[in-house]
């Protein structure tokens, strides 16, 4: 809505003054060299010449507003009205604008509403001025109740006198990565979190970072090991910026790669964010088909690599501009920013959630002063919702942008996430193993992650969304596998869960306790939730075809003792008629039931009941 065209309206000027006019040229073909801080000063020579020459005002207020400095734009519309308040209609849409980006919201919606009186206004100044009205209106009404908020400097071992903005951290916050602009140079930082505090923040690496090349607008994978950032200009890319990975190897990362299309396209792809399961990658572009300038894409992996990009739809795009999406490790809700939603003028931040039929729902706005009158991007938060990061230049910090955290009002929190967090290793020789991670959602039987934990450590990291109930399996060939059970139904953890397996090499007699085989109390039935803990069994016996194992029930000390070894017997029996109806030879099978006999725990406590009461199988032969 940028115009530096001349103004009259018969052919001629307002002003008679030669010398005004003259001068008033000389602006007009300083502007077509893109000359403005000339042509300032021969506008105001103009006006100098003649007080009332409301060409030369409105040009005035056209070019400070294109340098973004608007409070003598204002001032050079304000003084173009007061000299004839019926010249030009299109000076109260500029007008409006540009209070709003002075959170002057009552005299903007003055202006606006004063313009929209007019007659024949062309469809995209109308819905423009429609757009900027309802900015105010939400600003008034946002003004009147403002958010909790109150930023922190996160403080010298990472902001510097240089710019670093676009913080991202892991699930952990052990490790937060961020870019830092040195002389037009954008690259990547790091620091450490130790005893709760960041370390001083070091380069990136040199195979991500470049001296030629900006890179920037990155999205950290929850455990750490991928990198997905924007790099622009580069050799290899498609567009004028493109989505690269890059893959943690020991201390250091590997070579980013570009994502091949139909992600990366002639077109312009940036500002990354990857989902907790690693599955689903948000982005932004301009491409053909969006509904606005920039809009928020997002595009699945398969098998079969990256799928046809899905634009997110008119419930997140509109005609202006959506950028910066961060999706929680929650999977179901989405931070972005955008200058089409109503807010407080320019960007502001938003917040959507998936609502329950699989859409995402109508955004709502952080809020005063969390928005302001100018622009709002970059948020990111901890994986546990409580806190987010974003970046500023206008809270007196170290340098010039600089990297801030506050505490994030509970309605628009995150659902609440935990993470697992282990290290995976061999039984006998404690050395760390790459083994396969899977995390099941138990009432719905599908797999909603699945990784492998460092080949160099054995550490793997996983989120966990509060309100289901979670199987966790890790497998590696030649071993036992291992599983366990996260219930986060009707609780939040006060804690992330951190655990050490000890993976067993196939061996006669060694055991594996079943943790996500349930029955209800005093029953046999297994309950649907166990299908998936029984499939992973099927699997191992497929795989290993020569093994003979016993399925064996137990129960804790409550009760009677004939009752409990009935139960525990007609348990065992009841996956042993799964896994036979499932194709798996009767002859590799025996089941047995133990009742209290065989105690792992004490059966003074709940707990040790809980621990009592299992399923387990037993290698009989290999």
């Amino acid at each position: 809505m940028i115009c530096l065209s001349a103004y009259s309206q018969d052919g001629s000027y307002t002003s008679k003054n030669k010398q005004a006019v003259k001068h008033y040229t000389a602006a007009g073909q300083q502007l077509n060299k893109r000359q403005y801080d000339e042509a300032i000063i021969e506008l105001q020579q103009a006006i100098k010449e003649d007080p009332d020459f409301i060409e030369a005002h409105i040009q005035l207020g056209d070019i400070f507003r294109l340098k973004r400095d608007f409070k003598p734009s204002a001032e050079s519309y304000h003084k173009a009205i007061s000299i004839n308040a019926v010249f030009n209609r299109g000076v109260y849409l500029k007008l409006g604008e540009i209070e709003i980006s002075l959170a002057q919201y009552h005299e903007a919606k003055q202006h606006l509403e004063k313009y929209l009186t007019y007659a024949n206004l062309n469809q995209q100044s109308n819905a423009y001025a429609q757009k900027l009205l309802a900015d105010c209106l939400f600003s008034i009404e946002a003004l009147k109740h403002p958010v909790a908020f109150k930023p922190q400097n996160i403080g010298p071992e990472i902001n510097s006198a240089d710019d670093e903005y676009m913080p991202v951290a892991t699930a952990d916050e052990s490790t937060l990565i961020f870019t830092r602009q040195i002389s037009n140079n954008e690259d990547f930082y790091k620091s450490s979190k130790k005893d709760g505090k960041w370390q001083k923040a070091t380069y990136l690496s040199t195979r991500i970072n470049t001296p030629n090349y900006n890179e920037g607008a990155q999205s950290i994978s929850q455990d750490g090991k991928y990198l997905f950032f924007t790099g622009c200009n580069r050799p290899d890319g498609r567009g004028k910026c493109d989505i690269y990975i890059a893959q943690k190897r020991g201390d250091d990362w590997g070579k980013p790669v570009g994502i091949n299309p139909p992600v990366n396209t002639g077109a312009w792809e940036s500002q990354p964010s990857i989902s907790a399961d690693g599955r689903t990658l948000y982005f932004v572009s301009n491409k053909a088909g969006g509904l606005g300038g920039y809009d928020i894409w997002k595009t699945t992996l398969t098998d079969n690599g990256w799928t046809e990009p899905e634009n997110l739809g008119p419930s997140i795009n509109t005609p202006f501009d959506e950028q910066s999406p961060f999706i929680h490790p929650d999977d179901n809700t989405l931070y972005f920013c955008s200058n089409g939603w109503p807010g407080m003028g320019n960007k502001d931040l938003f917040v959507s959630r998936l609502g329950k039929d699989g859409k995402w729902q109508k955004p709502e706005n952080l809020g005063y002063p969390i928005n302001s009158s100018g622009d709002e991007n970059g948020l990111t938060l901890t994986a546990n919702g409580n806190y987010a990061f974003f970046s500023s230049n206008n809270l007196q910090g170290l340098g010039g942008f600089d990297i801030y955290t506050f505490e994030l009002p509970k309605n628009i929190r995150p659902l609440p996430v935990t993470y697992v967090k282990g290290h995976v290793n061999d039984a006998l020789t404690n050395s760390p193993l790459e083994a396969n991670i899977e995390i099941i959602d138990l009432e719905k039987n599908r797999i909603v992650y699945q990784d492998y934990s460092s080949e160099d450590d054995g550490e793997f990291l996983v989120t966990l969304t509060s309100g289901k109930n979670y199987g966790l399996n890790i497998s590696k060939g030649g071993y036992l596998f291992y599983s366990e059970n996260f219930s986060l139904i009707g609780r939040e953890p006060k804690s992330p869960f951190n655990i050490q397996v000890s993976l067993s090499p196939i061996g006669v007699g060694k055991k594996v306790v079943l943790k996500n085989i349930f029955f209800d109390t005093n029953k046999f039935d297994l309950k649907p939730e166990s299908k998936a803990e029984l499939q992973k069994l099927a699997q191992f016996l497929n795989e290993n075809p020569t093994i003979k194992i016993e399925i064996s029930g137990h129960t804790d000390n409550v009760g009677n003792d004939e009752h409990n070894q009935t139960l525990s017997k007609n348990r065992a029996k009841a996956v042993y008629n799964y896994l036979v109806a499932g194709g798996t030879d009767a002859k590799r099978l025996l089941f047995k039931g133990y009742g209290k006999s065989q105690p792992i725990a004490n059966n003074n406590t709940e707990e040790g009941r809980q621990q009592n009461r299992r399923t387990e199988f037993k290698i009989l032969a290999k």
